[in-house]
C-alpha cells in the first residue's frame, strides 16, 4: 500500500522537487506552499504523514502542528527545518511531532520516517477499531 503524504512548505521549488522524488518511490503526494491551505486540506483528507516546514512566513510550523494535533491527535507529523535548535525540537516533540529533520533532507531517511508514520497510523486505527467493537459487544445483550 502506497503512503499518502501532505507536504506543507513555503519554498515552492523545494516541495516540487521533494514531491517528485517521493512520487518516484510510489508515494501519493499532495502539497501546498500555504500553511492555512494545508490546514484546510487536512480537514478534508486523510494522510499517513504530514511533512511540515518549521519556519514559514504565513504561520510557523509549530502553530500548524498544534492546530492539527488538537483536531486529530493521531496524525503523524514530521517537521523539517533549515534552522534546527534543541529548544524547537523539544517543543515540537511536546506538541506531538513524530520527528524533526534538518534540511537538506536525505530522501532515504525521510522515506523511512514516512513508512514508520504509516505503520503507527495503522496501529492507532486498529486500536480504535478494537475499542469500538468491544463497546458494541459489551453494550448489546445478545
Amino acid at each position: 500500500m502506497s503512503e499518502k503524504v501532505l507536504l506543507i512548505d513555503d519554498e515552492k521549488d523545494f516541495i516540487e522537487a521533494l514531491s517528485e522524488r517521493m512520487e518516484s518511490r510510489g508515494m501519493k503526494v499532495s502539497s501546498t506552499v500555504s500553511p492555512k491551505e494545508g490546514l484546510e486540506i487536512v480537514d478534508k483528507e486523510t494522510f499517513d504523514a504530514i511533512i511540515l516546514d518549521l519556519k514559514m512566513p504565513e504561520m510557523n510550523g509549530l502553530e500548524v502542528l498544534k492546530i492539527i494535533k488538537e483536531k486529530n491527535p493521531d496524525l503523524q507529523i514530521i517537521l523539517l527545518t533549515g534552522h534546527a535548535t534543541v529548544e524547537k525540537g523539544i517543543e515540537a516533540m511536546k506538541l506531538g511531532a513524530m520527528d524533526l529533520l534538518e534540511k537538506p533532507i536525505d530522501i532515504a531517511t525521510l522515506t523511512d520516517k514516512i513508512k514508520k508514520a504509516q505503520a503507527r497510523k495503522m496501529i492507532l486505527v486498529e486500536k480504535k477499531t478494537e475499542e469500538k467493537i468491544r463497546k458494541i459487544i459489551t453494550s448489546k445483550s445478545w
